[in-house]
């Protein structure tokens, strides 16, 4: 099959040269077509569809030729799917379970049956689209969800549109949640029809495929260029898309000063049950759809593919935006009350749909917040996931667009909904996921974070499961980098400050927000020394320590702690002083002075926030010479100075006279820090801990 089609609403990226290195393994071509699939999000989202081949193995048993598919495995994605990501079954032993099914009232009992077909025990877990794809005849099938073709999918005349576009070249499955019986009922419509090229899964999907990786992915792009270009042209053909523009939008300025006001106090809304992550988008295509007016009559209707409402909930919370131009405390009471509302919906929802078996209900407060004029929310267990939701709640955008240009759109049936949401299979692949870090779902906000000291805390914080923003001067591009490499693209941030003007903290808090929903621990990490005797130490040296370190830590403190109160979900400060805020040592009066103002500030800062469950502590680290930017400058040259001793003998003179006669690292101050807000020490406050190696003088008590 060789491609004949321009495509203008799909991405065709196959490499003829790459795939000539893979020729002959068809796993790596089957590997290769999903990374392809999964790279295009108009064909599918974040961990949507799944993908399969069928090819020749020789079983480790018998020594003769066996089938064995390959098929993404349970919770995978495509886009970054790999052979350990597959399951591997034999074909043979899937079929044989046409004699053990008893009937869509035992669908679940299959899912363990499949674990007795796998050809490597030790392979993925399959998932529930298994027989789907074992069922059919097909050398290599796609399985995607595509915008586009489910906006046909869930139509009311969804059927009568897959004829007008391909006539009997595909099939219509109506609605049912995927199981064995569909596996069944796909196998019964391609012996009954062997010229179809595919089929629409009513309310879901698309299931294509083709006799070699590279033809079965031209067939998947085909069908959904052709389903994309017959609704590009019926938009606004019959009534203006969405019914026409109710609303205008304000100005991209606005949108994200509005957002990023409103965001933490959602947020705090968000999680009473766990501590959530926001994301906020005011992407054209959502827009499009809240200033419409249409949307007070689509979004209750919910979303329709199960991708979709798995990760949203089967519909949004739309604010009024009349009601959010109120005063700051009338829109708190009024965002408190829709959230009131829409638990109490949700719970009915339970209670209407639930079955004697149905796990307990989970957290009724909304993923998705609308809000005309703005944008769009979401918040979820992480940012990732966070972000997902957005993501997919912008394909169900597209489905009701597309829906409604040709026909009219129709979400689920409530009851099918729940089926999916509280599906027993479902509730036990949550119960697999990986327990939660001790700092997941928290913001971090660092300064001083891209060096030494600010560095290390960052990468400490990332490690136990929080995300983190790294504000300073320099090094932002690198930073970023660097820590989203390690830790995952979604989870840290840089941004610009001068801790010393109020403007760029403002600035860096507004990306915090508007990045992760708010912020729940301060670290005031920022800082320069100068070393000089009284006589040589100038007013400017007096007021650059006081305003970096003094002013800075007051400033960043203020701002933070504005946040953490609309949250009300409690939080942490830590400020990193110094063993010179206790101990009076040569030269050093002006930095010594500024490091006993923050170390007192922290216990004023203690002693104030306590009623509102936010804890103020301190570490005093004292020498931390490897990486810390403070010994690039003049400091380590003043401070070998004042002790005799050369620069390069600065680390030894500095662990010599502590009592346990340690060199102290970057690394062991951030884990003071972790160690304040892990939850270690959730009942400390105004405490002081020094991370000095052991210095006598410089004991609190």
């Amino acid at each position: 099959m060789e491609k004949t089609f321009t495509y203008q609403h799909v991405s065709y990226l196959w490499d003829e040269a790459k795939a000539l290195q893979m020729a002959g393994d068809e796993v790596a071509l089957f590997i290769y077509r999903s990374n392809l699939l999964g790279a295009d999000l108009r064909l599918t989202n974040y961990a949507g569809g799944n993908t399969s081949c069928k090819i020749t193995e020789t079983d480790p048993v018998t020594g003769q030729p066996v089938e064995v598919m390959w098929v993404k495995g349970s919770g995978g994605d495509i886009g970054t799917l790999t052979k350990a990501g597959c399951a591997n079954l034999y074909v043979d032993k899937l079929h044989a379970l046409k004699n053990r099914y008893r009937g869509l009232e035992f669908e679940d009992e299959m899912v363990d049956l499949f674990n007795h077909c796998l050809f490597d025990p030790k392979c993925a877990a399959p998932s529930i689209d298994t027989p789907l794809h074992g069922l059919l005849p097909f050398a290599h099938i796609d399985h995607l969800h595509p915008d586009a073709l489910i906006a046909i999918a869930a139509s009311k005349d969804g059927e009568q549109i897959m004829r007008e576009i391909w006539g009997d070249t595909m099939a219509w499955l109506p609605w049912q949640r995927p199981g064995f019986d569909l596996g069944l009922q796909l196998e019964k419509v391609v012996q009954d029809n062997p010229n179809l090229r595919g089929v629409i899964l009513g309310g879901h999907g698309l299931f294509t495929w083709g006799e070699t990786s590279y033809s079965c992915y031209l067939n998947t792009l085909e069908v959904i260029e052709q389903a994309a270009t017959y609704l590009e042209a019926n938009y606004g053909k019959s009534r203006p898309v969405f019914g026409g523009q109710k609303l205008e939008s304000a100005s991209p300025e606005a949108r994200r000063e509005q957002a990023a006001l409103v965001m933490p106090v959602l947020r705090g809304l968000a999680s009473q049950h766990r501590r959530m992550l926001g994301h906020f988008t005011d992407d054209a295509r959502v827009l499009e759809f809240i200033n419409s007016n249409d949307l007070a009559r689509l979004a209750p209707l919910g979303t329709s593919c199960p991708d979709h409402f798995l990760r949203t909930k089967i519909r949004p919370l739309v604010l009024d935006p009349a009601r959010m131009q109120a005063s700051q405390q009338d829109v708190q009471q009024y965002l408190q009350e829709q959230f009131a509302a829409y638990r109490q919906d949700y719970t009915a929802y339970y209670e209407r749909c639930k079955h004697e078996n149905s796990p307990a209900l989970r957290d009724p407060n909304p993923v998705v917040i609308l809000w005309p004029t703005v944008g769009m929310f979401s918040f979820a267990k992480d940012k990732q996931t966070a972000r997902v939701a957005a993501e997919f709640y912008t394909n169900a955008i597209n489905v009701m667009k597309g829906a409604e240009a040709v026909s009219t759109y129709q979400g689920l049936p409530e009851q099918e909904a729940f089926d999916i949401e509280y599906w027993l299979l479902e509730e036990a692949k949550l119960q697999r996921m990986p327990k939660p870090k001790s700092l997941s779902g928290q913001v971090a906000y660092v300064t001083g974070g891209t060096g030494g000291i600010g560095l290390a805390i960052c990468e400490l914080l990332l490690q136990h499961g929080a995300c983190v923003v790294a504000v300073d001067r320099d090094r932002l591009e690198d930073t970023q980098t660097t820590l989203r490499k390690r830790y995952g693209k979604d989870n840290a941030l840089t941004a610009p400050i001068d801790v010393t003007q109020a403007e760029t903290i403002q600035s860096s808090l507004q990306e915090t927000i508007l990045q992760f929903g708010g912020v729940d621990i301060l670290v005031n990490c920022a800082g320069l020394s100068i070393s000089k005797p009284l006589s040589e130490t100038t007013q400017a040296d007096w007021d650059i320590l006081e305003n970096v370190l003094v002013k800075g830590q007051f400033l960043v403190s203020q701002a933070g702690v504005e946040i953490l109160r609309q949250q009300k979900l409690g939080g942490d400060i830590v400020n990193i002083a110094s063993k010179n805020g206790l101990v009076a040592g040569p030269n050093n009066v002006a930095y010594g002075t500024a490091k006993a103002a923050q170390l007192h500030m922290s216990r004023l800062l203690a002693a104030e926030l306590g009623p509102d469950k936010i804890r103020v502590n301190t570490v005093n680290p004292d020498a931390v010479l490897r990486g810390s930017k403070i010994w690039e400058g003049d400091w380590a040259a003043g401070r070998a100075k004042a002790y005799g001793v050369s620069v390069e003998d600065l680390p030894a003179h500095y662990a010599k006279r502590t009592l346990l006669g340690e060199e102290v690292l970057a690394e062991d101050i951030a884990k003071a820090v972790l160690v304040f807000v892990d939850g270690s020490l959730a009942k400390s406050t105004g405490n002081v801990l020094n991370v000095d190696g052991g210095v006598a003088m410089a004991f609190v008590r």
